[in-house]
């Protein structure tokens, strides 16, 4: 629910932004256009502070107590949303929604890899990108069906009921045991695995979390975490893999080019209105999702992530070539070339790089070090999607689709040669290993 309410909040801004920089613009006058790069940069700069932040209460309060941070910057961007005069309430709005995103991608991942099955990690991993992913198109639906002033009102409730429900749920066992909470993990434990409460089952479910209890203790997470957890061989190569991961995410433009995806069309010569093209991309992208969903679990993270780089490398230098050699004239009669393209980079992305990113993190990092890992992984996934914001209007506006194009296929290709090589196998593995 607040992952879906997190992509409905990202996908508000594209399908708006030419509203808002318009004579009828809903907040009473027009928003420079100089404007708009730093009001969409501004999500990664919120996203970086909270990143760089996180790990402290993650590691004071757990998790789960940092999971009810989320939903509170997003509610007072929607509050300002409806009340915005002027751009600065955009400035704002953006910055508290990389808040609750920083915290979002942090915390949840780790929530969801740590209660689930080894059996089903990666698929419900891959589930919490297609539901943020899918808000990301509903928004962009959103936007047609209801006025700007209604929306707000609207999606307001979803983080709020949120919050609502996820008080019941308990701590993870591991967060739990890190604290020297024994009795309550065990409590935990038997609530996320289902074990029956049956005293006839008792000494089994005990057994069955004593193997935990072991295996987590044995990792030394009760241990201060030092500088040599993090600079040594396995910690230095699951960085390394990270750092190729997120720039491949990133500057392969799976994110940047739905923020501007208007604009691309636009240059693209479609006959269709440039929104609806974007409606179509966030369409492909959920189907894109649901396969990783299907697959994740039973082919495994590489044979879907290898593939998916290949093919959105492809298709965004066949978006590219065509941009460079075909006249106006063709590009408008010929529209839907350049829409199967980009629908064939918004499934290959979102069926591997995109759905895959947080699980493969999660599954890389050693597991005394995994939440201040990952909140440094996410420091560098907010500074990527930061540089994307900023770069990708530039180089769209300024040297056209065509160069945009090669140079995301460009990092498609340093992702597929560095991962393909490198990426270790990781399904069916337990999360302490």
């Amino acid at each position: 629910m607040m992952s879906l309410t997190h992509g409905i909040s990202l996908g508000w801004f594209s399908p708006t932004l030419p509203t808002l920089i318009s004579d009828n613009s809903p907040i009473g006058h027009p928003i420079d256009i100089s404007e708009v790069k730093w009001i969409g940069a501004a999500f990664g700069i919120g996203c970086l502070i909270c990143n760089m932040l996180i790990c402290v209460p993650v590691s004071y309060f757990g998790i789960k107590k940092c999971m009810y941070f989320v939903p509170l910057p997003n509610i007072l961007n929607w509050i300002l949303i409806y009340f915005a005069s002027k751009s600065l309430y955009f400035y704002v709005c953006r910055v508290l929604l990389g808040f609750s995103g920083g915290t979002l991608v942090v915390c949840f991942p780790v929530f969801i890899a740590e209660v689930s099955d080894n059996s089903v990690r990666g698929t419900l991993g891959s589930f919490f990108m297609m539901t943020l992913c899918s808000g990301i198109t509903v928004g962009f639906v959103l936007v047609y069906c209801l006025s700007y002033h209604v929306l707000p009102c609207v999606v307001i409730f979803l983080p709020i009921l949120y919050l609502c429900l996820i008080i019941p749920l308990p701590e993870p066992p591991q967060d739990l045991l890190k604290r020297g909470y024994e009795e309550k993990a065990e409590k935990s434990f038997c609530f996320y695995k289902n074990l029956s409460k049956d005293p006839a089952q008792q000494a089994e479910n005990k057994a069955e979390f004593d193997i935990l209890r072991n295996k987590v203790l044995a990792s030394g997470i009760t241990e201060k975490i030092t500088s040599a957890d993090f600079f040594n061989k396995v910690s230095g190569k699951a960085f390394g893999l990270i750092a190729v991961l997120l720039l491949s995410n990133q500057m392969s433009g799976s994110f940047a080019i739905f923020n501007y995806s208007s604009t691309i069309f636009e240059q693209l010569g479609s006959r269709m209105e440039p929104n609806l093209c974007g409606i179509f991309l966030g369409v492909v992208q959920i189907f894109g999702l649901i396969s990783a969903v299907l697959l994740v679990d039973r082919v495994g993270r590489r044979l879907l992530l290898i593939p998916s780089l290949a093919g959105m490398g492809l298709a965004e230098l066949g978006v590219g070539l065509l941009k460079s050699f075909a006249s106006q004239d063709f590009l408008h009669n010929n529209g839907w070339i350049a829409l199967t393209l980009m629908g064939i980079v918004s499934f290959t992305a979102s069926a591997g790089i995109v759905a895959l990113t947080f699980v493969i993190i999660v599954e890389l990092l050693p597991f005394k070090i995994r939440a201040p890992g990952i909140s440094i992984s996410m420091c560098g996934l907010s500074l990527s999607v930061f540089i994307a914001l900023i770069t990708y209007p530039v180089l769209i506006n300024d040297y056209g689709v065509h160069i945009t194009m090669f140079v995301s296929a460009s990092f498609c290709l340093l992702g597929l040669a560095v991962l393909g090589i490198f990426l270790p196998e990781t399904r069916g593995k337990s999360i302490t290993q």
